[in-house]
């Protein structure tokens, strides 16, 4: 019997470009930042949440595996050559946010107003835009 590996699960997944290089990066990062705050939007508020605020509505360990999600796209940032401050500043906006999101309900309800990640991935792009300017993309 030959075991087969399954293909990813989601095409946007598969489509991700595995290198090192700055253009990869800001895909990658875009990407995760879409996953963790903008999956679908919440009918009557007009508000795009993701998987932040859902895995968030899981005490503890929801807030804690969404930390590790979003730190991710920090040492995404630490591998560009960002600097340490913007790295801690940038460590610092997830850790408010997991604190943030550890109040029962008023966390839940921040989880949709306060979006770290989002702000952690502008950052980058500030980065890029101004260090690797090849990488700028127009989008609407």
């Amino acid at each position: 019997m030959v075991v087969r590996p399954t293909p990813l699960a989601s095409p946007l997944l598969a489509s991700l470009p595995i290198g090192n290089d700055p253009a990869s990066v800001r895909r990658r990062v875009e990407a995760m930042e879409q996953l963790l705050e903008g999956l679908f939007v919440i009918p009557g508020l007009n508000r795009r949440v993701g998987l932040d605020a859902i895995i968030g509505l899981v005490p503890v360990v929801g807030d804690l595996v969404t930390a590790a999600m979003g730190m991710w796209i920090v040492w995404e940032a630490r591998n560009l050559g960002m600097s340490r401050a913007a790295l801690l500043g940038m460590t610092a906006r997830i850790g408010f946010d997991t604190l943030l999101g550890a109040v029962p309900l008023i966390g839940d309800a921040a989880d949709l107003m306060y979006r770290s990640n989002t702000r952690n991935v502008k950052r980058i792009k500030r980065y890029l835009d101004k260090h690797h300017p090849a990488t700028v993309t127009v989008t609407r």
